[in-house]
């Protein structure tokens, strides 16, 4: 056996997969698994992949209990730390956490973790294996605002304590940005999604759909009429960002928000879907996030010719580098360097190009990159007919300004507590990207685990 290399992983052939929303990575069967375990040397004291786990997952022991064949106990202990192993093994930026601290990676390649815990969950569904729930209730009552990966992991450590764990979503169906936001191709809905979900529930936590909170009802009245002890708010960011540039509002330009809301949680990828969907022949995506990858790949399957446009390099693509690399085999083009500084549109406001300007790094910035600069006399226009804004987003104020003594900061984002939390507002917890504004689901999952330990704490006083 080869220690230093991996086991390579299947996957799609890219011109077949840039056909379909299939997904893209097959994952391992047992015999892989085993293999790629075996390369794991077991580090019993100070593992540094577990702390590079924003949910603390014993990674050592699960990989073990793999090696060995023995894949319920494998589950169980990673469903001891996550309520959604089949979807971080898929989407959580591994290596930059836990196999990027892995020890084998010092001298080949790190342990394929994300791979391993995929093939875990895989199989636990696939045999009927569920997470344990509490062995006895508490007798109070906890609301959960967003079914989102830091909601549904706050609910899930919350329901194994023994607490009544309602969560509200507003939109029709559960899971926030796990439906909305991720293609089918990189984390399927029905498959796995939906049955993470199941998982959650199956521990006694409930779910109300169509309710949005500052609307519908309030935190105030959950807690005062409703008879809640406590509240998590996870109800994510989805306002989106964009650039202010002249021909902003022009028919054909969309957040990327909106389009892959569009396309995965309303199914308009899918030509018997009734929800309408903008199917471009030139379509160019600003930005360099893992968003930008999911819109851009979205746009390709719909039958676009397909641009990213970023004003950095490569080097400082947020993106994840497999996200990146499949993009590219699919046939993505990389605009960089590049920055839209206007969008062009026809008499009847329909969008016909991007007038761009060439950039250039100069010094560092407060993020440590390199700050692009405008290249003197550079500027062209991109032929187009759609624009997708991928610039980030923020969270909605809607529950904020309906809830007196909820403090926010310039970015209206809610102030809580890193370590558990806890708000300005007492008994209300909040976390994930309405805390960070928009960041990665494992981060996420990390605060609605660490807002759970800190709600436990304060109703046990």
């Amino acid at each position: 056996m080869d220690v230093l290399n991996k086991v390579p992983v299947r996957e799609q052939d890219a011109k077949v997969r840039a056909t379909n929303f299939e997904e893209v990575c097959l994952g391992y069967n047992l015999e892989e698994a085993m293999c790629e375990a075996s390369r794991c040397i077991g580090c019993v004291n100070n593992a540094k992949c577990i702390q590079g786990c924003p949910v603390s997952i014993n990674i050592p022991g699960f990989i073990k209990q793999v090696k060995e064949g023995n894949i319920e106990e494998a589950y169980k202990v990673i469903s001891e730390s996550s309520a959604l192993p089949a979807v971080c093994g898929r989407v959580c930026p591994q290596e930059s956490q836990c196999e990027g601290k892995c020890i084998r990676g010092i001298k080949g390649d790190p342990i394929s973790i994300g791979k391993l815990e995929r093939f875990v969950a895989d199989w636990a569904r696939e045999n009927g294996i569920k997470p344990v729930g509490a062995s006895e209730k508490k007798g109070k009552k906890v609301a959960v605002i967003g079914s989102g990966p830091a909601g549904l992991t706050c609910a899930g450590d919350l329901a194994k304590m023994g607490y009544d764990v309602t969560i509200f979503e507003a939109l029709h169906e559960a899971g926030g940005v796990l439906v909305y936001g991720i293609p089918e191709f990189r984390l399927p809905k029905e498959a796995v999604v939906a049955k993470e979900i199941e998982n959650v529930k199956s521990l006694g936590v409930k779910i109300e759909t169509n309710v949005v909170i500052g609307k519908a009802t309030t935190i105030d009245e959950l807690m005062e009429q409703e008879g809640f002890s406590a509240v998590f708010i996870g109800s994510g960011a989805g306002l989106p960002k964009f650039m202010g540039i002249p021909g902003e509002n022009s028919n054909g330009v969309f957040s990327a928000n909106e389009y892959l809301t569009r396309s995965n949680l309303m199914k308009a990828f899918n030509e018997s879907s009734t929800t309408p969907i903008m199917r471009g022949k030139k379509v160019a995506v600003v930005g360099g996030g893992n968003v930008a990858m999911d819109a851009a790949r979205t746009a390709l399957r719909l039958g676009a010719e397909v641009h990213i446009v970023y004003r950095r390099s490569e080097e400082e693509l947020p993106a994840r580098v497999e996200e990146v690399h499949h993009a590219k085999e699919e046939g993505i083009i990389f605009d960089l360097l590049t920055n839209p500084v206007e969008i062009v549109a026809d008499e009847k406001g329909w969008v016909t190009g991007m007038k761009c300007i060439k950039m250039e790094l100069g010094e560092p910035d407060e993020s440590g990159r390199r700050r692009p600069v405008e290249v003197k006399d550079s500027e062209f226009v991109m032929e187009l007919d759609t624009v997708i804004m991928s610039l980030g987003t923020s969270p909605n104020p809607l529950i904020s300004s309906t809830t007196e003594g909820l403090e926010v900061n310039k970015w209206k984002c809610i102030i809580a507590d890193e370590a558990n939390g806890k708000t300005t507002k007492e008994g209300v917890y909040a976390g994930g990207d309405a805390v960070t504004g928009a960041a990665t689901v494992i981060l996420a999952m990390g605060a609605g685990k660490a807002a759970a330990k800190g709600i436990d704490e304060y109703l046990s006083k």
